[in-house]
């Protein structure tokens, strides 16, 4: 050694050190990876039987409703998206239309994509008053 030179003790690295001593040759490192065989057999994918069922159409109560205002001939009010009001009963309904029968007017099949609400007739005063 030289002036001014010192020599560097040769450290061995703490365990868990990024670096390794040069003498050292890389070991066989087991990578750890789960095997996908293993995880199929304790997760099993979801069948088509398993999967969730979608909701029904409907819940049958728009029906129920329609049927026990037929059955009563209940006058009711239209109210259609323009802001016409129809006064009648219904005599028929289906997934797209009711029929209203009116008193000394034509009968008429109204498509349900232009009704924007409907009530009974008797309901009128309390709902023209503002309080519902």
């Amino acid at each position: 050694m030289g002036t001014g030179e010192t020599a560097v003790p040769n450290r061995t690295p703490p365990p868990g050190s990024a670096f390794r001593p040069e003498d050292e040759t890389p070991g066989n490192r087991k990578l750890i990876r789960p095997n996908l065989s293993e995880l199929s057999e304790r997760y099993p994918t979801r069948t088509f039987q398993q999967r969730k069922q979608a909701p029904a159409e409907q819940t049958n109560a728009e029906s129920y409703y329609y049927l026990k205002q037929m059955a009563a001939k209940t006058p009711i009010v239209v109210v259609l998206t323009d802001g016409e009001e129809i006064r009648g009963w219904i005599e028929w309904y289906d997934k797209h239309c009711l029929k209203v029968n009116r008193e000394r007017a034509p009968n008429l099949l109204i498509p349900k994509a232009s009704i924007k609400y409907l009530f009974k007739q008797s309901e009128e005063e309390g709902f023209r008053g503002g309080n519902r």
